[in-house]
């Protein structure tokens, strides 16, 4: 029987320390930010070095999962066992305050602690990738090529479970020390948001074929 899907992720490891009234630890809201985002932050010690990789990433369930080539340095060490922090952000405004001091972000951010097991069985793996895929452009995957058998061979991905985590989310206007309010200058916050421009098609790509519709309307989930 499946372990029960826990519905906090708090852990000594991370319970947010630094204004903790900004955390969150519902899956929900750690759910929301990893299905917006695109790209992941990966930490992890190599020889003693530490070392911060950016690279694409899906959640599929209780499962973060990351992929690229047999011959990354990243995948290769992390499929020894070693512990990983994963790290996503989403950036939603620029906080603009009467002071430095004050001026601030609105975002909404993930810390993931773990440990990434390698994807060996060929039809889970298949799906891992397909999870990839559709997590960037959803409909697309049977749109594609199918992969091939050389392809999945060269193909390393890492499944991290999501089991300890937090999330960190900042929201609202500025926060000025009061006799600040007063001052006779602009305050507030600019909203900023990841919108999609007028797909380019390839150069290379024969007369007739249409552009599909997942591609012209094609948006980011928001949990804001």
């Amino acid at each position: 029987m499946p372990a029960e899907r826990p519905a906090r992720l708090k852990t000594a490891r991370t319970t947010v320390k630094r204004l903790p009234k900004r955390a969150r630890y519902e899956r929900d809201v750690v759910d929301a930010v990893l299905d917006e985002a695109m790209i992941c932050h990966v930490g992890f010690v190599h020889d003693g070095h530490p070392y911060v990789i950016p690279t694409g990433f899906a959640r599929d369930g209780d499962t973060l999962y990351v992929h690229g080539s047999n011959a990354s340095r990243m995948l290769r060490t992390l499929s020894a066992g070693v512990p990983v922090c994963v790290t996503v952000t989403l950036l939603d405004g620029l906080v603009v305050a009467r002071s430095a001091f004050h001026s601030s972000m609105n975002y909404r951010s993930v810390v993931i602690l773990g440990t990434a097991t390698p994807v060996t069985d060929p039809d889970a793996k298949l799906l891992a990738m397909r999870a990839l895929v559709d997590h960037l452009i959803p409909e697309r995957w049977p749109d594609l090529r199918p992969i091939t058998s050389k392809e999945l061979a060269q193909t390393t991905v890492l499944a991290i479970p999501l089991q300890e985590a937090s999330a960190k989310v900042r929201t609202g206007g500025p926060l000025d020390d009061e006799d600040d309010y007063a001052l006779p200058m602009w305050a507030g916050v600019v909203p900023l948001a990841l919108s999609p421009s007028t797909p380019e098609s390839d150069e290379r790509l024969p007369a007739g074929i249409p552009t599909p519709s997942y591609v012209r309307r094609y948006r980011r989930p928001s949990g804001r």
